[in-house]
């Protein structure tokens, strides 16, 4: 038996990453949903700090989060600052689960991607 579809239309949606490829796509499709966008800028909210993550999400009390946010860079900047990058992908993940969590989100989607090369690749690398 399918199950139920989750309508998004009126709900608080918080789209974590929206200036990202991924949260860009999913605000134009939340568009579409009538739901209620919440993306706010770094100025207002950085992921990285706990308690401003908390503060935030308990004031908004969105009803779903899209966690698409990251710090990016490209190949030689995630292999030049390995740690920085771990370190504050992490703390953006983990601070924003769970203070979801507190605020008692109905639904979470969290994306989760890594630059991952063949090591033996032709260069340039063709997108097949």
């Amino acid at each position: 038996m399918p199950g139920k579809i989750y309508s998004l239309a009126g709900k608080r949606v918080f789209v974590a990453g929206h200036r990202g490829m991924v949260g860009s796509a999913l605000v134009r499709r939340l568009q579409r949903e009538d739901a209620i966008i919440l993306a706010p800028d770094r100025s207002e909210l950085d992921l990285t700090i706990q308690a401003q993550t908390h503060a935030w999400l308990m004031k908004q009390r969105p009803e779903v989060v899209f966690m698409a946010a990251a710090k990016v860079g490209g190949i030689a900047a995630n292999n030049t600052f390995r740690a920085e990058f771990i370190y504050d992908n992490l703390s953006i993940a983990v601070n924003a689960i769970h203070a979801s969590y507190q605020a008692g989100v109905e639904k979470l989607m969290f994306f989760g991607s890594t630059c991952i090369y063949p090591r033996l690749a032709a260069q340039p690398m063709s997108e097949e």
